[in-house]
């Protein structure tokens, strides 16, 4: 039987059944980042940067300077953070993600340099996005990037957390544990966002706990990568809590990209709302599963899944798997799953008003996609930057 410490390997360990780590992948291949000297560089953001944000950028673990916000809310460099405030930092770390859960979640546990921390007094509301911003820049090196965003009760935020790759030409190894933990009436919007080069490997554990009455609006971008794995937990600790959680990938070429959602109704009167959509081209392929699980006494659930997928070429390759787990008695849950190619009565009904071929499949493709943006703030700065995100992920995805 495989141990944490094993490389996962296809079809070897539950939840990797889908996504295939190539044989010739060797962990020697990449260097751990020693988090020094800063390097300059101009990173291609996933989400265009808003003005007047307050921003956290990081290279191969190193931060630059003049970013350090501890006036109300806290935007420190985790190690630094754990050093200046190990009272706010302590409690929470290492204590939602399990760090033996597999081989990444122990290499992160133990190698994580620079890392990024966030933390929102009671009460207090920042009105202005939090951008954390991460590059992995160095050939042949592995990055372990480590996120804690901490609410406190009746704190209100919104964190952008996107990584990028230096250039196209870097391979790299990325590990990514975050932990967001939403204290009681508290409300936290996080946008997960990645779009490494297709050199590069990204494994993820990102795990997170919803107080009574708090609230959790969660974005996932995935573009980047050439193999690529994201765990996302929610859980709803606390009575009243709600949860909803917006995905989007869009690989191409040989892309393959992997969501493992779990959404985890521990206290009653809470809901979960789940939305994610693929466009996928070339002989790329993706795997989306996801678990619903309602713990026994967590009455009065609500809780709702769906993932669908449009593939534009025949080789692209999509699974969408849901799953329900419930045990309780009083509950209301559902889920949908979809994969289907461009409708060609859409695209004939498109051209017949004058659209060219290539015109008509991508009206279709944004039209399948707008109902991701629906769900966001309308006229809120998210809003407009994932919509130019996509925007602009199209352009390469159906070039």
């Amino acid at each position: 039987m495989a141990s944490p410490t094993d490389l996962p390997r296809f079809k070897g360990k539950p939840g990797w059944e889908f996504t295939e780590i190539p044989g010739s992948f060797s962990l020697d291949a990449f260097t751990p980042v020693v988090g020094g000297p800063f390097e300059s560089v101009l990173p291609a953001y996933v989400l265009a940067r808003p003005v007047d944000v307050v921003e956290l950028v990081q290279v191969d673990g190193a931060t630059g300077e003049g970013v350090a916000v501890e006036d109300g809310p806290v935007v420190l460099p985790l190690d630094v953070a754990l050093e200046r405030h190990p009272e706010l930092v302590t409690p929470h770390l290492g204590k939602i993600v399990d760090a033996h859960e597999d081989l990444f979640t122990a290499l992160n546990s133990g190698s994580w340099k620079g890392g990024a921390f966030v933390w929102v007094p009671a009460g207090v509301k920042v009105d202005a996005p939090l951008l954390l911003t991460t590059v992995s820049a160095l050939d042949s090196s592995a990055l372990h990037r480590r996120v804690l965003i901490v609410l406190e009760e009746g704190a209100e935020a919104e964190v952008w957390d996107q990584l990028v790759s230096g250039s196209d030409d870097v391979s790299t190894l990325v590990t990514w544990m975050v932990e967001l933990v939403v204290g009681q009436n508290a409300r936290l919007r996080y946008v997960s966002a990645q779009d490494l080069n297709e050199k590069s490997f990204v494994f993820g554990t990102q795990q997170a706990t919803v107080a009574r009455d708090g609230k959790l609006d969660w974005v996932a971008l995935g573009f980047g990568g050439g193999t690529g794995r994201i765990r996302m937990v929610t859980t709803l600790n606390g009575p009243g809590g709600e949860a909803k959680v917006t995905g989007a990938y869009a690989p191409h070429g040989r892309q393959h990209v992997d969501y493992d959602t779990y959404q985890e109704h521990a206290a009653p009167h809470c809901l979960s709302d789940l939305a994610f959509r693929g466009v996928l081209s070339g002989r790329s392929s993706a795997v989306w599963r996801g678990m619903i699980k309602v713990h026994v006494g967590a009455q009065e659930t609500d809780g709702f899944q769906e993932c669908r997928n449009l593939l534009l070429t025949k080789k692209a390759h999509a699974d969408a798997i849901p799953g329900l787990e419930i045990l309780a008695n009083d509950v209301r849950c559902t889920h949908a799953a979809a994969i289907a190619q461009i409708d060609p009565d859409q695209v004939f009904y498109l051209r017949s008003r004058g659209l060219s071929a290539d015109a008509s499949k991508r009206l279709v493709v944004e039209g399948f996609l707008s109902a991701l943006v629906e769900r966001f703030v309308p006229d809120s700065p998210l809003r407009e930057a994932a919509a130019a995100a996509l925007e602009a992920r199209l352009e390469r995805v159906l070039a």
